[in-house]
């Protein structure tokens, strides 16, 4: 297996994430005359938000799924037109520079799950990272029962698939109601289309349980009752005070008010009941969910003693809110900055433009704030390196992208406020148990975790890892991370939040393709360990 430096297409920009950010950055270089390549690991277009069911599956109005679909067609049809060249299928596992120096290869493997016969790699002038979020997990005792599933994963499952945790396809027929319904989407079953992630057996009228906290829970459990689940309550572990003390940035985003009285008008609906400062803090059942405990908490996230109260459901579909995935970016040495909720995201200038130059990152990297400020960013990131590459310093100053850097500055501001009411309390470790399994890919424990902080010395994450194996397992600690890091921080003299690490992979790749890559570094294609500047960003 050998990767020729010949063969490799060479474009302006190299464009990683076909999500909202990722196309409209796109389709906006494009249009102003850049060659661009728009890599992503999904068969489709559309990234996590706008995720549709595949058309084997006969959904005749995918529509019914979303809101602001128009965005998506819009951009669908841009990108057609444009001439982008749409690599699906590639998981980018690199980023680093070329020879000559004014180039970068993006390598990748193929494949659905990055199984290809053949590594890819692609050159380009300019780099713009569009690579979305991931969930962010607090455990408590039984969330590794099947039919717990993250609550981002459960909304994937009904955009993509046309099922319910709890239900199965077969059940996705709710009864019209005002147009909204999926009974348009026409989903009929077919051999393995289930819930065979959470291992539930289909069954009609499933409750599902939605908690943990952040705006997401609201837009999940609207989705479930439109789709005919039962919700028998939303559980947020914070409150809403928190944005009421921004009545200004609630002003200057009129849309996200809108956005949340409509899934607050289905809540209503259907009589789903939203219990805030209470979380799920045990899963009851034998081989699957049968119930859930919810528990008050107080200001820092601790249970209040005697508060539980048990409901019955079929499945919990949980997350505390997304985190950004940032494992090119600190690769390449790109700075981050803390947010308000305890993660990190990219520190970005006023283009966009990483601290390493030539990267650029949109969306989601720079800090959670959901699909309209990622097509914003992704829109003025488009301008930005249009600009650079092409010697065009005025596009810059233009008229379109002062008004969409308003735009984008009034979103981030009420990203800020967002984070901030959402943000986990410290005391959430009060849920757990010594026996709860913390890192699921190891199977490793709260207690074993704790005995490292308090036996062995442990301070941060990294050193609790090295002593337990927490997040050492196949998804390198994007569900325990955040855990390891708090439980961590418990210890006397802990270091608080560390930056995130920089490791020289992205995703898993087979040895070969390593193999195959060397074989490129000695003929003189480029030098993999070289990515940019190492005093800058994360350390290693």
């Amino acid at each position: 297996m050998t990767i020729s430096p010949s063969d490799d297409p060479e474009y302006d920009l190299a464009v990683i994430g076909a999500g909202a950010a990722g196309l409209a950055g796109a389709v906006t270089a494009a249009e102003l005359g850049l060659s661009v390549a728009l890599l992503d690991t999904s068969s489709q277009l559309g990234g996590q938000f706008y995720r549709h069911p595949a058309p084997a599956l006969g959904a005749t109005r995918p529509e019914a799924l979303h809101h602001d679909w128009s965005t998506f067609t819009d951009l669908r049809r841009r990108l057609t037109d444009s001439g982008v060249t749409h690599l699906a299928g590639h998981h980018v596992w690199t980023v680093v520079r070329a020879e000559p120096k004014d180039l970068w290869d993006v390598h990748a493997v193929t494949g659905a799950d990055g199984n290809g016969e053949r590594p890819a790699r692609v050159r380009a002038r300019a780099v713009l990272l569009a690579t979305g979020a991931y969930e962010r997990q607090l455990p408590f005792p039984g969330w590794t029962l099947p039919g717990v599933v993250g609550a981002g994963g459960a909304q994937a499952m009904l955009k993509s698939g046309l099922v319910v945790p709890g239900i199965g396809v077969s059940s996705v027929r709710a009864q019209p109601r005002a147009g909204i319904g999926v009974s348009s989407v026409r989903a009929q079953p077919r051999a393995g289309i289930g819930v065979s992630p959470a291992r539930a057996q289909p069954r009609a009228g499933g409750r599902v349980v939605v908690a943990g906290s952040g705006p997401l829970l609201l837009a999940v459990a609207a989705s479930l009752v439109t789709a005919g689940a039962r919700v028998p309550a939303v559980v947020e572990a914070a409150g809403y005070l928190g944005y009421a003390r921004h009545l200004r940035v609630l002003a200057a985003n009129p849309h996200k008010m809108a956005e949340a009285a409509v899934h607050g008008t289905a809540l209503l609906r259907h009589g789903v009941r939203l219990r805030t400062r209470s979380a799920v803090t045990q899963v009851h059942g034998a081989d699957r969910v049968e119930a859930v405990t919810v528990s008050r908490l107080d200001r820092d996230w601790r249970p209040v003693r005697g508060s539980g109260r048990r409901i019955a459901c079929d499945a919990l579909a949980v997350g505390f809110g997304l985190v950004p995935q940032l494992e090119l970016a600190t690769g390449l040495g790109c700075a981050t900055r803390r947010t308000r909720d305890g993660s990190h995201a990219l520190d970005l200038d006023a283009q966009q433009q990483t601290s390493v130059p030539g990267i650029w990152a949109a969306g989601e990297t720079g800090g959670i704030g959901g699909v309209q400020l990622a097509c914003v960013e992704g829109e003025l990131a488009g301008l930005a390196i249009a600009a650079r590459l092409g010697g065009r310093p005025a596009l810059t100053e233009s008229g379109r992208a002062r008004a969409l850097g308003r735009r984008r500055d009034r979103m981030r501001a009420f990203a800020s406020v967002m984070a901030a009411a959402h943000a986990p309390g410290a005391g959430w470790t009060r849920w757990l148990d010594d026996t709860t399994d913390v890192c699921r890919c190891e199977e490793v424990s709260a207690g074993h975790i704790r005995e490292a902080v308090a036996d062995y010395g442990a301070r941060d994450a990294r050193t609790v890892k090295l002593l337990t194996r927490a997040g050492m397992g196949w998804c390198q600690g994007r569900m325990c991370g955040t855990a390891v890091a708090c439980l961590a921080a418990e210890g006397p003299g802990a270091e608080p939040s560390p930056s995130p690490e920089r490791r020289p992979l992205a995703v898993p790749v087979r040895l070969e393709v390593l193999g195959a890559l060397a074989e490129v570094t000695a003929s003189g294609a480029g030098d993999p360990e070289e990515s940019a500047d190492p005093e800058k960003g994360a350390g290693r």
